[in-house]
């Protein structure tokens, strides 16, 4: 107990965490997008009942698995994300009891443990889990205090983080290491503090630490969220000059900086430079530029990018890019251009990315009041891409709205021929 002594006398000094708090999080629920996965039955059962019967919940499946040897805990994590906090927290307190319970030495096990606390951004039972273990005799480790300020920072708690850094450099078994202060760099790039990532990364140069690929990585990652662009290309620069390979995700920030400042030339290199040394070009890559050049109507500039990606044989970015093409031309209304790019992506063996932007097509031959030329090219895509209720919705309102009844009646027969209701 005497090291969380130390550490909330330390935060008691410099006054409450709440005082300094770096950016707020918008929610205490942690959900996912994507619905929870039917083949695991606990967890569904874990997010249907009350919060009070989450322990009880998991000891009666615990036991029935030790017979059948089918607990999975790592089933339990995976679904964290869906659960709302205090179900999340009192999923990892259950876990911790157990370890506890049966005088679980691993040190793995609570690192484990406090980096599940930092996902679900809960510093307070990482500090529990840390007391545990003191309380328990097992002694902390560098690795410990490293977890427990990861999840200090998750938590946007950086009083706490700096008290736990403080008592490391006072012990002698467990100073800060390499690790400790690639901890504080990733943190602070997380909230977009680009100063203090940096101050961050001047002390681990200092402690005689060189910067990883890693390093690099959050380091132009947190320029970019803080719009601190020379501090990204800065860091670039440096890469180039120590020979590290650059990452793909160091790249993407790097063309991210680029487009945010409509950088089009430095845009056009970058991709020239890529191709040169043969790397490829990523979907993501190329969202990003598609975005850029559409928003500022860069019509020649997006046609050279379809050439570039062509020659390097990418099938996913050509269509990424093809589509641009085509909403561009559609939110221009230059309907000729659309047609063409149209013409020319099926000639390719490809076809539309998604019903949106089928939808723009269509809206911009009911601007231009082009109800012939409509038919064909829905006859034209019709064996390519089968046309959604928000389209046939589409269809029918347009029609309705210029008064071609003929054609509005073709279109709901189609639409009942279709099965779509």
């Amino acid at each position: 107990m005497e090291l969380v002594s130390k550490v909330w006398s330390s935060v008691a000094k410099r006054g409450l965490s709440s005082q300094i708090v770096l950016l707020p999080f918008k929610s205490q629920r942690l959900f996912c997008n994507e619905p929870l996965s039917s083949s695991n039955p606990l967890l569904k059962k874990l997010l249907q009942v009350p919060c009070s019967l989450i322990k009880t919940t998991l000891d009666s499946d615990d036991r029935s698995a030790l017979k059948i040897s089918q607990f999975s805990w790592d089933a339990i994590v995976a679904g964290l994300p869906f659960f709302p906090s205090e179900k999340a927290q009192l999923v990892l307190e259950w876990k911790l009891e157990k370890m506890l319970k049966e005088n679980e030495r691993d040190y793995d096990q609570y690192l484990n443990l406090m980096s599940l606390c930092a996902k679900i951004r809960n510093v307070s039972l990482a500090m529990h889990v840390f007391t545990s273990m003191e309380v328990h005799g097992i002694k902390p480790t560098t690795s410990v205090f490293n977890y427990l300020i990861h999840a200090c920072l998750s938590s946007n708690d950086a009083t706490m983080a700096l008290s736990l850094f403080e008592i490391m450099e006072s012990s002698e078994d467990y100073n800060p290491n390499a690790e400790t202060y690639e901890t504080f760099i990733i943190g602070f790039s997380s909230l977009g503090n680009a100063v203090v990532m940096k101050r961050w990364f001047a002390a681990k140069k200092a402690a005689g630490y060189s910067a990883t690929l890693q390093t690099y990585e959050y380091l132009i990652s947190g320029c970019i969220k803080a719009r601190d662009f020379d501090g990204a290309d800065k860091f670039y620069e440096e890469i180039m000059l120590t020979g590290i390979m650059p990452s793909e995700s160091i790249l993407e920030n790097l063309l991210e900086g680029f487009c945010r400042r409509r950088r089009f030339s430095q845009v056009k290199e970058f991709l020239k430079s890529l191709l040169e040394v043969g790397q490829e070009i990523r979907v993501k890559m190329a969202e990003k530029i598609v975005r850029l050049y559409s928003e500022h109507g860069r019509v020649k500039e997006m046609e050279e990018l379809l050439s570039t990606v062509q020659e390097s044989g990418q099938v996913a970015v050509v269509s990424e890019v093809n589509s641009g093409i085509i909403r561009m031309y559609a939110a221009l209304n230059r309907l000729d251009d659309v047609e063409y790019s149209v013409g020319r992506m099926l000639k390719q063996g490809l076809s539309f990315r998604g019903t949106n932007d089928v939808e723009k097509v269509i809206c911009c031959y009911f601007r231009e009041e082009a109800y012939d030329r409509l038919d064909l090219f829905l006859e034209h895509i019709k064996g390519s891409h089968k046309l959604t209720k928000s389209t046939y919705d589409l269809l029918v309102a347009g029609y309705r709205r210029a008064g071609l009844s003929q054609k509005l009646d073709l279109v709901i027969k189609d639409m009942e021929l279709a099965g779509v209701v």
